[in-house]
C-alpha cells in the first residue's frame, strides 16, 4: 500500500493530522464539544470499509486511557474501537453527562461505527452512568459494569441489553453485585478476580469481551463463525476442566450452557450441571456461599444503625463504642494470615466503611477509628 493510499484510510483528528491505528492516542478533543475529549484506540487493521464494535468506557477519575488500556488486547483481537472519556468523573455530574453524547457524536462522525454493536463500559461510578444510560436508551447492545450495578443499587429480572459485571474478591461492592447476578434472569455474567475495587485485570478484559461476542452471535448481532466458536468454547472448557471444588465446577458448567446455547451441543453439560447440583457436598457448598453473603449483609446493617446512632448526641458515646469493639473483630479477621471467604468478606466491609466515610461521613473520630483498623496485609 503507497503512503497516499494509507492515509487516505486514516481518520483525521481536530487539527487535521491522522489517528494512527495500533496504538493508544491520549487526547482526540471532540469536534462538537471542544471541552470534551476521549482516550481512542482503533485496531490496527481499523478500515472504514466495514464497520466496527465500539465500546464507550467511563471512569469514576476521567481517566480515559485506563479502560483503554485493560481492553486494548481484545479490541485488538477482536476489532473494537475503544473510546475512554477523559472528563466524566464521580465529583462532576454535568461534565459526566455531557460526556456519551460527545465522545459517541465525535466517534460516529469519525469512524464506521457498527450501530447495532454499541458497548458502554464503567467502573464504580462510571458503571453507574453507563447502566443508566443502557436503562433509558434502546441503542446499547451491552454494559460492560466493573466495581458497580445500577444507579439505584435496585436489582432487576431483566434488561434489554446484556451485562457482563465484574468485582474485586475485596471490593466493596461486591454484595451489591452478587445480588444483582443472582436477580437477573436475561443474558449477563458476573466474574469474580483477586482483587479490590478497581478495572478488571487484561485478561478478565478479554474474557469480557469474548462473551460479548459469544452473545452477538447467540442473538444475530454478528454472523456465526464456526472457528471462533469452537476456539472459544474448548478455551472455556479448558479452564472447567482444571476445576475440582464441585460448587465451582457446577457454577461453570451452568454459565457454559447459559453462554453456547443454540451455538454448540450442550446436552451432557447440563446433564452434567444437574447431577453435581444434587450431590450432598454441592448442596452444602452452595448453601455456606448464600449463608455468607447473608452475613455480610445483616453486618452492613448492623454497623449502618450504629453509624446512624453517631448523629444522635444522646447515643453518640454508645454508638462509637459498639462501633469499635465490632469493627475491631472485623478487623481481626481482615488481618488473617490466610486467605478465606471471612477474610475478604472483612476487608470488602471495612474499605466499604472507608469509601463511606471519605464521601460523606465527616465524623472525625470515626475516621480515625476506621484507619486505626485499616487492615495492614
Amino acid at each position: 500500500m503507497t503512503r497516499l493510499s494509507l492515509l487516505a484510510i486514516l481518520p483525521l483528528c481536530l487539527h487535521g493530522q491522522p489517528l494512527p491505528p495500533g496504538q493508544i492516542i491520549d487526547q482526540v478533543i471532540c469536534n462538537s464539544n471542544p471541552s470534551q475529549s476521549y482516550a481512542l484506540y482503533l485496531p490496527s487493521n481499523y478500515t472504514p470499509a466495514r464497520q466496527w464494535s465500539v465500546i464507550f468506557a467511563f471512569d469514576p477519575r476521567a481517566r480515559g486511557r485506563m479502560p483503554v488500556e485493560r481492553f486494548r488486547a481484545a479490541a485488538e483481537e477482536y476489532g473494537y474501537i475503544l473510546a475512554g472519556s477523559n472528563n466524566s468523573r464521580n465529583s462532576d455530574p454535568q461534565a459526566t453527562a455531557a460526556a456519551l453524547p460527545a465522545i459517541s457524536s465525535d466517534v460516529a462522525a469519525r469512524f464506521s461505527v457498527d450501530p447495532n454493536r454499541v458497548y458502554l463500559a464503567g467502573m464504580s461510578g462510571g458503571a453507574r452512568v453507563a447502566l443508566g444510560v443502557a436503562l433509558s436508551a434502546k441503542s446499547v447492545a451491552g454494559v460492560i459494569a466493573s466495581a458497580a450495578g445500577y444507579p439505584d443499587s435496585k436489582p432487576r429480572r431483566r434488561v434489554s441489553f446484556v451485562l457482563y459485571a465484574t468485582a474485586g474478591s475485596e471490593d466493596f461492592n461486591f454484595y451489591e453485585l452478587s445480588k444483582l447476578d443472582q436477580a437477573l434472569e436475561t443474558p449477563h455474567r458476573l466474574q469474580v478476580f483477586d482483587g479490590g475495587h478497581g478495572w478488571p485485570p487484561e485478561e478478565v478484559a478479554r474474557s469480557t469481551v469474548e462473551w460479548l461476542e459469544i452473545q452477538a452471535m447467540r442473538s444475530g448481532l454478528r454472523p456465526r463463525d464456526e472457528a471462533l466458536i469452537a476456539s472459544l468454547f474448548e478455551r472455556r472448557m479448558a479452564g472447567i476442566r482444571d476445576l475440582t471444588e464441585g460448587a465451582a465446577l457446577c457454577l461453570s458448567l451452568g454459565h457454559m450452557v447459559a453462554d453456547f446455547e443454540g451455538l454448540r451441543d450442550v446436552a451432557g453439560l447440563r446433564t452434567q450441571a444437574a447431577e453435581l447440583r444434587r450431590q450432598k457436598l454441592v448442596k452444602k457448598e452452595l448453601k455456606l456461599a448464600a449463608d455468607d453473603l447473608e452475613h455480610e449483609e445483616k453486618l452492613m446493617i448492623e454497623i449502618s444503625t450504629l453509624e446512624r446512632g453517631l448523629d444522635d448526641p444522646s447515643t453518640r458515646a454508645s454508638s462509637l463504642q459498639q462501633l469499635r469493639r465490632r469493627l475491631t473483630e472485623v478487623s481481626r479477621q481482615a488481618g488473617s494470615p490466610d486467605d478465606s471467604p471471612s477474610r475478604r468478606m472483612a476487608r470488602r466491609v471495612l474499605s466499604g466503611l472507608r469509601a463511606g466515610a471519605a464521601e460523606g461521613r465527616k465524623d472525625p473520630q470515626y475516621r480515625q477509628l476506621l484507619e486505626e483498623l485499616r487492615p495492614r496485609n
